[in-house]
């Protein structure tokens, strides 16, 4: 039994895995930022082109800027 004890005190003592569980968290947060950015400029996008095809299907002009 104590050998099991000593076993997993070891364990909470080891520190070499977090670094690599910080990488993934980054990782993850970064994907979650690029996955929303991408998601808003889609958005714009698909507005953009329906005004566009709107004005092409309706036979007007777009406004010009």
């Amino acid at each position: 039994m104590k050998a099991l004890i000593a076993a997993a005190r070891d364990f909470a003592r080891d520190e070499e895995g977090i670094t690599a569980i910080e990488y993934g968290l980054i990782a993850a947060l970064i994907a979650a930022v690029i996955g929303t950015a991408f998601t808003s400029v889609g958005t714009a996008i698909k507005g953009a082109f329906t005004s566009i095809a709107a004005s092409i299907t309706s036979g007007a002009t777009p406004a010009t800027p």
